[in-house]
């Protein structure tokens, strides 16, 4: 199974959305678009994906499956509130859009994909498709 996400350093689409970063519209944040960190684990009958999506709703979480490729896009929302008391020196928290991709290969059960949303975490599962020995069987001639 190759279950490398295609935000890796292997992913030509994020080689060329960095070649292309320094040409981005003026005034357009770097930060506009995100992956977020994950964990992928191999269990005895299922594949577990684990994706942090701190300050995320569970209805701005979108999970599609199209021709084998897994996508999750969720989008952090900055709430709009004035400083009276002072201004913001740094803000390290991202806002925007969030999105990662996964191959799943022919491993997986896509059918049966799960996933919950708990405490801004995200666990997905992917059960592995059970493989059967071939079957040897004589073929009478008649």
């Amino acid at each position: 199974m190759s279950l490398i996400p295609r935000g890796s350093f292997f992913d030509s689409d994020r080689f060329l959305d960095d070649f292309w970063a320094p040409l981005r519209r003026e005034g357009e944040s770097p930060q506009a678009f995100f992956a977020p960190r994950v964990d992928i684990k191999d269990k005895d009958d299922h594949f577990e994906i684990t994706a942090e999506l701190p300050g995320v709703a569970k209805d701005d979480i979108h999970l599609t499956l199209h021709d084998g490729v897994l996508t999750l896009e969720a989008e952090a929302r900055q709430e709009d509130k004035e400083e009276k008391d002072g201004k913001i020196i740094r803000q390290e928290r991202r806002y925007g859009k969030i999105m990662r991709s996964f191959t799943l290969g022919n491993e997986v059960h896509e059918e049966d994909i799960s996933a919950d949303f708990s405490d801004g975490v995200l666990t997905l599962k992917a059960p592995k498709r059970v493989e059967t020995a071939p079957t040897k069987r004589r073929i009478s001639i008649s």
